[in-house]
């Protein structure tokens, strides 16, 4: 132990910029955060890093960017922010799959790593993960598919854009920051978003009606600058890949997951709300409405060059194995 302490003392010292877009308290930054200082007490302290939260180092659009050109050590990439340029991981979008979000990081993860080497080869991917299901909130209700036609929503991931498309909606582009100006201005009529974060940017005072089902998940990924990892001494990447697991996934991820599902308390005891169910017939015709979306879903990843078949069929298999799914 005391010549591994010895070599370790011996690394050059490393700092990581991390790059957060949320605010502060959301509960996501600290949680990578104590991720960081598990990192920092493995290595003997060679390895430190400072987050930057609020979109300091760049736009939430741009992090996949950054984390590859080295503008942020590790970012907090939302792969649906850029449509079209992850065709495998836009799967995990697709409606009606996951129940919940703890073991639905674990499920990802483990579902993602064999694709992210390709799909991702401009960085250095760490984990991937998602927030508790999340579904539609808007200016009016929406009980059936037929009510998306001429609404202005803005989806959370590409594939519920997807969906909004082919109901006749259009979609609104606008990163969870900008969201609630974008509907409290009527430049969006609907927002496809999780409970607690619709408390957290302040979008519960501008929409008033919440669908009570698990229509979606966003997934995300935390990748790291290639360079940066490349740079670093054995030793130090491999405190790097030790908390670069499906095990760390789900750690960083839960206590978010807890702070969503809470969420729809908060809103349930606000006045002027209403959170209703979908009867079963209206369920069905949600389900049916997603084909679109799952067929044009699999023309996308088909001419990546992959088995749609297969991609889906893994991650229902790790969906199961990790008690997540529909």
């Amino acid at each position: 132990m005391l010549l591994g302490t010895g070599a370790q003392a011996q690394d050059k010292p490393v700092q990581l910029k991390l790059s957060s877009w949320v605010p502060p308290q959301h509960p996501l930054n600290p949680s990578l955060i104590a991720w960081a200082e598990d990192i920092k007490k493995a290595s003997g302290g060679s390895i430190t890093a400072t987050m930057y939260p609020s979109e300091q180092l760049g736009k939430a659009f741009d992090h996949y960017d950054m984390a590859r050109d080295g503008i942020a050590d590790f970012a907090y990439v939302n792969p649906g922010y850029q449509p079209g340029r992850f065709p495998v991981m836009a799967g995990a979008g697709l409606p009606f799959l996951f129940s919940n979000a703890k073991g639905g990081s674990a499920a990802i993860d483990a579902w993602y790593r064999p694709y992210a080497q390709k799909e991702m080869k401009d960085v250095h991917f760490c984990f991937a993960f998602v927030h508790d299901p999340g579904t539609f909130h808007s200016h009016k209700k929406i009980v059936l598919p037929s009510d998306i036609k001429d609404m202005k929503i803005r989806p959370a991931t590409s594939t519920i854009g997807q969906l909004v498309t082919s109901l006749g909606g259009t979609n609104v582009q606008a990163s969870a920051p900008a969201a609630r100006d974008a509907l409290s201005r009527g430049v969006a009529d609907a927002i496809t978003f999780p409970w607690g974060s619709i408390v957290l940017f302040g979008i519960d005072k501008v929409v008033n009606y919440h669908m009570d089902v698990a229509l979606y998940t966003t997934p995300f990924v935390w990748v790291m600058n290639k360079d940066k990892y490349n740079a670093m001494s054995p030793a130090q990447k491999k405190v790097i890949d030790d908390h670069c697991t499906t095990e760390w996934a789900e750690k960083v991820a839960s206590p978010w997951a807890d702070f969503e599902y809470a969420g729809r308390a908060k809103i349930a005891a606000e006045p002027g709300h209403e959170i209703y169910k979908l009867t079963p017939d209206q369920l069905a015709a949600w389900h049916k409405a997603v084909a679109p979306a799952e067929a044009e879903w699999a023309s996308s990843v088909k001419k990546a060059g992959y088995d749609p078949k297969a991609v889906m069929d893994s991650l229902k298999q790790e969906l199961v194995k990790h008690k997540a799914g529909l």
